[in-house]
């Protein structure tokens, strides 16, 4: 190739310089920027169409707004109201009635219920259980020496002595509290005269923990009282109290509290 051709030819030329340049590698590489400038024109132009579309529709549409905007309204005159031919008032609605909310009722330890009962001293308590005592060890028992006037009939042994305290007071294995909100239910009767307080319950803990001799010390009536018992006598086995190591009956008393809000 001519020198001067060289300087005035583009590098495409010179790669195809002696090949066939009407295969269409020549003609895509040389015309190249050509088409990138006609795709970047046309997607201008649409670009511009749309825009133009956008604001051409949002002036139609602010346009028929403020038509609508203008027009006129003309109210129809509506005939004078008679003050005799009103209509009655409506009735007033019912009364609501208050909402009624159940609080678990709260569980207190038996020395906060107030009671009449003063419990004697420790040393009394501790004198109350089994003693032992020394006798003769030479000595013989008289029933065995002396003659028998009995009947042959064995008298039944006294009931067990049911103390009111004890060194190691009973208490629930359980949570007592959450037993309560549970199974507790607020007697309708006392709801709907909306009678509140507080039952307490006085009931005696087994040896083996079960619950018996349920009896109602103070109540507040309207159903509370019996459903206070019912719940009681319900409850599972508690840990029994214990004098002197021993497992021994023991009264509890216990107060259930009923309470609206």
């Amino acid at each position: 190739m001519d020198i001067n051709k060289i300087l005035s030819s583009d590098y495409i030329d010179l790669i195809f310089e002696g090949r066939n340049k009407s295969y269409g590698g020549y003609e895509l590489r040389k015309n190249y920027y050509k088409r990138v400038m006609r795709s970047l024109l046309v997607i201008l132009g649409i670009g511009v169409a749309t825009a133009a579309y956008a604001i051409i529709n949002m002036n139609v549409r602010v346009a028929k707004i403020a038509k609508a905007v203008k027009k006129e309204v003309v109210l129809a005159e509506l005939p004078p109201v008679d003050p005799k031919k009103l209509p009655p008032p409506p009735p007033p609605p019912p009364p609501v009635k208050p909402t009624v909310k159940f609080t678990p009722p709260v569980i207190k330890k038996d020395e906060e219920v107030k009671e009449e009962e003063v419990p004697p001293p420790q040393k009394e308590i501790t004198a109350s259980g089994p003693k032992d005592e020394k006798g003769d060890p030479n000595g013989i028992d008289p029933g065995i020496v002396a003659p028998s006037t009995g009947t042959g009939v064995v008298a039944a042994p006294p009931p067990p002595t049911i103390f009111s305290y004890v060194e190691q007071q009973p208490a629930p294995s359980y949570d007592l509290s959450a037993y309560f909100a549970k199974n507790l239910h607020y007697p309708d009767a006392a709801r709907e005269s909306n009678i509140e307080g507080s039952v307490v319950v006085k009931f005696v803990v087994s040896e083996d923990g079960s619950i018996s001799d349920v009896q109602v010390v103070r109540g507040i009536g309207g159903g509370c009282d019996e459903e206070a018992k019912r719940v009681i006598l319900a409850m599972p086995k508690w840990k029994a109290g214990k004098q002197n190591g021993k497992a021994v009956k023991v009264y509890f008393n216990q107060r259930v509290t009923f309470k609206l809000e």
